[in-house]
C-alpha cells in the first residue's frame, strides 16, 4: 500500500487505514454501481448523494458535509493518482482499472498535497507495465450493463502505454404513473476512458495521462410524501406498501455531466532520494434538473399548475436546476522523498498549489415543465491554495519508528454572486432581483502538524500512537435563488489522537488491526439545508467531540477460504449550546428542544452529526475449490450501518433506522476466462438514505436489487 506515498506493508503504517481490494471492487462494479458503492466497505466510511451519480458526499468518522451546493466544501479529500479532486462533481469519477482503494482515517496533510481534517479516500490507477490486460462485461436486471477493460504493452526502449475504459448503462426502470408509458426515469449511460503513456529509462520515469467522463441520465429521484407521518417508514403512492419502481411527478428530470483531465508526472531517482513532479488540469461541466417537491401538482399552484396534489399534501411546487457551465482546476506538486531504508532516517518534503475557477448557474421554475426560469442566480468563485509540507522519520534498530511532520497552509477564495432575474410573486418574500453583484473574500493561513510513534513488539505485532492537527479552509456560499446575502464559514481546526495495534497471528493466517481515537473540532463548518424557508446557510459549531473504535480482520483458516470483517463505532456530537437551526417546513416531528420564544427554531447542541451512523459493519467471505480444468468460487460481501439522521436537527421522519446490503457472486475460472452469476443488494433492502424537508416528507432511497451474469477474460 502507499498510504504514506511510499510502498509499505499496511501493518507498518502508523495510521488507521482501510483497503478495498480488487475482488471487492469487481463485485461492486458488476451491478453498475458508482463510487457510492464503496460506502461502508471499510470502517467509518459513509458516502451518499442528493445529486445521484455526479456529486458524492463523503464522511469519515462522522465528519462530512450534507450541503448540496455545487460549491460545497468537504472535509474528506478524494485523491486520484496523487491529485486531489476538489469540486464535488470531480469526486464522482468512476472507479475502474485501479491497483487499490485506500481510506486513510483522521487528519492528513504532511504527506499529501491537500490538507484534510477527516481523512482521504486514495485511488491509484494501474500504470503501464504494472497490470494485466483484461476485459469483462456483465448484464443484469433493468438491462444494467457494466463493461470494463484495459490493455497495454511495453517496448524494449522503455516506452509503455495503457488504455482502459468503463461503460455503465441502465434502462429507465422507475415508472412515473402520471405520464404515458413505463420505466421512464433513473436510467443512465456513463462512459469513462483513460489513456496513459509512460517512458522509463534508468533513473527517469515520465508518465502522461488523459481521462474523460461523459454521463447522460436522470437526476436524483425525489419521492413526495414517501415517509409515513409520525414514523420513518417508507410508504407507497396510495399509502400502501412502498414500491421503489413507482413515482408520481410532473417536473422535468435530466442530468448531463462531462469532465476531462490531462496530467503529467515525472520521477527522477538520485539514489538517496527521488524527486517527483505532479501536474494536473481538470475541466468539467454539468446540467442537472429535478422535480424537487417529488410529486404531481400542489395545493397552492398558480397559473399553469394543477391544484390536485399527489401523492399526499404538497403545499407548493418546487422545480430547480443547477449548472456548472465551466469548472477549471489546476494543481502542481513538487516533492522529494528519501528512498526507503530498513533503518535510519527518512524524509519527504514538497510544495503544492491549487487554482480553481468555478461558475455556477441556479434556476427556479414557476411551473413543472417550463424552460423559462422565474429566478436566476449566478456564482463565480476563484480559489487559490498553497501548501508547504514535509515529514521526517527515524527507524531505530530496536523496532521503534518516530515520525513527525508539518504543513503551512494558505487558502483564499473570492466569490461574486448575483440574481439578475426574479419575477416571482413579491408576496413570497424574495424581493427584487440582485443585479449589482455581491462580493466577498475569505482567507486563512495555518500551520498543521502530526507526530507518531510505532513500536515493533515482534515481527508480527506493532503498536502505534498518533496525534494530528487538521484544518479545512474557510468557505463561501452564494446560493441566491432563495437567499439575499452571501454566507461564509471560517476555517475549522481538528485535533485528533489515536492509538492502535496491528497484528499477524496464527502463522500469518489471521490479520487483526484495532484503533481507538478521540478528536475535537473547533469551528466545524456546517450547512443548514432546507428548513421552513428552503434557505441554505453556512455556520460554525463551536466544537464537535468525536470518539470511536475501528477494527479490521482478515483470516485464511483453511486452504481456499478467505474471511474479512470490519467494524467501527463513531460518536460525533455537536457541543454548542448557542447553536440553533430552523426545523422542517414539512410536517415532521422534531425531537430537539425549541428555542424559547422562537417557534420553528431548535437547539442542536448534543446532536450526532448528520449522515453519521454510530455503527458500521462490513464482512466478506470468499471460497475457491479446484474443479476440472479450473476453479469454482463463491464470494459474498455485506455492509450494515445503524441509524442516521438526515439533517442537523433530530426528527422522527427524516431518519433511517438501519441499512443492510449484501452481494453474492458464484463463478468458475479456467485458463484465461471467468464466468459468474451475481446479485447486488440481494435481500432487496429498501432504506431511505436522505430527504428534503422544506416542502413535504420527501425521501431518497437506496438502489434496487440487481441480478445478472458476467464474463471476463485476461489476455
Amino acid at each position: 500500500m502507499t498510504a504514506q506515498r511510499i510502498a509499505q506493508n499496511v501493518q507498518n503504517v502508523p495510521v488507521s487505514v482501510g483497503v478495498i481490494d480488487k475482488t471487492e471492487l469487481a463485485a461492486i462494479n458488476s451491478g453498475g454501481a458508482d463510487i457510492r458503492g464503496l460506502s461502508g466497505r471499510v470502517p467509518s466510511l459513509n458516502i451518499e448523494s442528493s445529486f445521484g451519480r455526479t456529486f458524492p458526499r463523503f464522511y469519515i468518522r462522522g465528519l462530512g458535509n450534507t450541503d448540496f451546493d455545487l460549491n460545497a466544501s468537504q472535509p474528506v479529500s478524494l485523491v486520484y493518482d496523487d491529485v486531489v479532486l476538489e469540486n464535488p462533481i470531480l469526486k464522482g469519477f468512476p472507479v475502474f482499472d485501479l491497483s487499490a482503494v485506500e481510506v486513510l482515517r483522521g487528519p492528513q496533510g504532511t504527506l499529501f498535497g491537500r490538507n484534510t481534517p477527516a481523512g482521504i479516500v486514495k485511488m491509484d490507477t494501474v500504470h503501464p507495465r504494472d497490470g494485466r490486460n483484461y476485459g469483462r462485461v456483465s448484464y443484469g436486471t433493468y438491462s444494467t450493463i457494466n463493461a470494463e477493460g484495459a490493455a497495454g504493452a511495453e517496448t524494449s526502449g522503455g516506452l509503455g502505454f495503457r488504455l482502459s475504459g468503463l461503460w455503465q448503462h441502465r434502462n429507465g426502470w422507475v415508472d412515473n404513473v402520471e405520464t404515458p408509458g413505463k420505466h421512464d426515469l433513473d436510467g443512465y449511460d456513463d462512459l469513462a476512458l483513460r489513456a496513459q503513456i509512460q517512458y522509463k529509462h534508468d533513473a527517469l520515469t515520465l508518465r502522461l495521462m488523459g481521462q474523460l467522463r461523459d454521463l447522460k441520465g436522470s437526476a436524483r429521484i425525489f419521492r413526495a410524501n414517501a415517509i409515513r407521518p409520525g414514523t420513518n417508514d417508507l410508504i407507497g403512492l396510495n399509502g400502501g406498501s412502498f414500491r421503489r419502481d413507482q413515482v408520481a411527478t410532473d417536473g422535468l428530470n435530466f442530468q448531463r455531466l462531462k469532465t476531462q483531465n490531462v496530467a503529467g508526472t515525472g520521477e527522477y531517482d538520485f539514489g538517496p532520494a527521488t524527486l517527483y513532479s505532479i501536474t494536473s488540469y481538470w475541466h468539467g461541466t454539468v446540467r442537472s434538473r429535478g422535480d424537487i417537491d417529488g410529486g404531481f401538482g400542489c395545493s397552492f399552484c398558480g397559473p399553469g399548475g394543477t391544484n390536485n396534489s399527489f401523492p399526499g399534501f404538497i403545499p407548493f411546487a418546487a422545480q430547480s436546476q443547477d449548472n456548472i457551465p465551466s469548472l477549471d482546476q489546476f494543481t502542481q506538486e513538487v516533492r522529494i522523498a528519501s528512498n526507503q531504508k530498513p533503518q535510519g532516517l527518512g524524509y519527504q518534503a514538497g510544495v503544492f498549489y491549487l487554482n480553481e475557477k468555478l461558475n455556477i448557474e441556479s434556476f427556479d421554475f414557476g411551473t413543472p415543465t417550463t424552460t423559462v426560469p422565474d429566478a436566476v442566480a449566478l456564482q463565480r468563485q476563484v480559489s487559490n491554495s498553497l501548501g508547504i509540507f514535509g515529514t521526517v522519520n527515524y527507524k531505530f534498530a530496536d523496532g521503534l519508528t518516530l515520525q513527525a511532520g508539518a504543513r503551512w497552509n494558505h487558502d483564499k477564495k473570492e466569490m461574486t454572486a448575483s440574481r439578475p432575474i426574479d419575477t416571482r410573486f413579491p408576496g413570497l418574500g424574495f424581493g427584487p432581483p440582485i443585479i449589482i453583484p455581491l462580493r466577498d473574500t475569505v482567507k486563512a493561513s495555518l500551520l498543521t502538524w502530526d507526530a507518531s510513534a510505532l513500536k515493533e513488539i515482534n515481527p508480527d505485532i506493532n503498536i502505534y500512537a498518533r496525534v494530528a492537527r487538521g484544518y479545512r479552509a474557510p468557505s463561501i456560499q452564494g446560493r441566491l435563488v432563495f437567499n439575499r446575502t452571501l454566507s461564509t464559514a471560517k476555517a475549522e481546526k481538528t485535533m485528533s489522537y489515536e492509538i492502535g495495534a496491528k497484528t499477524l497471528l496464527f502463522d500469518h493466517r489471521l490479520r487483526f488491526n484495532l484503533t481507538g481515537y478521540l478528536f475535537e473540532t473547533k469551528d466545524l463548518q456546517l450547512t443548514a439545508v432546507g428548513g421552513a424557508n428552503n434557505f441554505t446557510s453556512l455556520l460554525n459549531a463551536a466544537k464537535v467531540h468525536g470518539r470511536g473504535i475501528e477494527a479490521e480482520l482478515e483470516a485464511r483458516p483453511v486452504t481456499g477460504l478467505t474471511l474479512t470483517a470490519g467494524i467501527s463505532y463513531n460518536k460525533a456530537k455537536i457541543d454548542d449550546p448557542n447553536l440553533f437551526v430552523a426545523g422542517c417546513g414539512a410536517p415532521c416531528t422534531v425531537l430537539d428542544p425549541q428555542r424559547p420564544g422562537s417557534p420553528g427554531i431548535f437547539s442542536i447542541d448534543g446532536n450526532q452529526l448528520p449522515q453519521a451512523p454510530k455503527w458500521t459493519i462490513n464482512w466478506t467471505a470468499g471460497y475457491e475449490h479446484p474443479l476440472g480444468p479450473g476453479r469454482f468460487y463463491l464470494y459474498t460481501d455485506w455492509y450494515y450501518r445503524s441509524k442516521i439522521q438526515f439533517f442537523l436537527y433530530r426528527s422522527v421522519e427524516f431518519s433511517d433506522d438501519h441499512l443492510l446490503e449484501g452481494g453474492l457472486r458464484i463463478g468458475y475460472k479456467w485458463s484465461r476466462y471467468d464466468i459468474a452469476a451475481f446479485g447486488r443488494n440481494i435481500t432487496n433492502d429498501k432504506s431511505a438514505v436522505s430527504g428534503i424537508d422544506f416542502n413535504n416528507l420527501t425521501a431518497m432511497v437506496n438502489d434496487p436489487r440487481i441480478l445478472g451474469v458476467e464474463l471476463g477474460v485476461n489476455f
